[in-house]
């Protein structure tokens, strides 16, 4: 039965198109390669279990270690979804103070929220920092 073994593998490969995640694709080849090692040497169904489970063990820990261990890829746009992280290290200057640790500041096109101590306008600020749409300044 090593066929049942590659359409099995050939079927969980085709189920990765329609659901990803990336475990279906190391399933299928377990099954693919249970059924190579079938194919060659004929093995009782307990222990083609066995291989099979081995295999995708080993298949999908070995992604997952290799995926963690990969520098995250380049960008043309690093700050894609993370628009606050792009203004840390500017200065500006405050059109509006900061009063009971919150203000505004316009930057660009946009008018963000700031935290940092109470500062006249007009006093100038560096940003720090970003706690999601809230941009951290300190005096400079």
């Amino acid at each position: 039965m090593p066929w049942a073994w590659v359409i099995a593998g050939l079927v969980l490969l085709a189920l990765e198109l329609v659901v990803p995640g990336g475990f279906l694709l190391w399933l299928g080849v377990a099954g693919i390669v249970t059924g190579l090692i079938v194919l060659v040497e004929p093995i009782s169904w307990p222990l083609q279990w066995l291989i099979f489970g081995v295999i995708a063990l080993v298949a999908i820990f070995a992604w997952t270690r290799w995926m963690k261990s990969r520098p995250a890829s380049g960008t043309d746009n690093p700050y894609l979804n993370r628009r606050a992280d792009r203004f840390i290290g500017q200065e500006a200057v405050l059109e509006q103070p900061i009063a009971g640790g919150f203000g505004r500041l316009a930057l660009g096109d946009t008018v963000w929220r700031i935290a940092g101590p109470d500062l006249p306008a007009g006093h100038r600020v560096r940003i720090t920092g970003s706690d999601g749409a809230v941009l951290r300044v300190e005096a400079i």
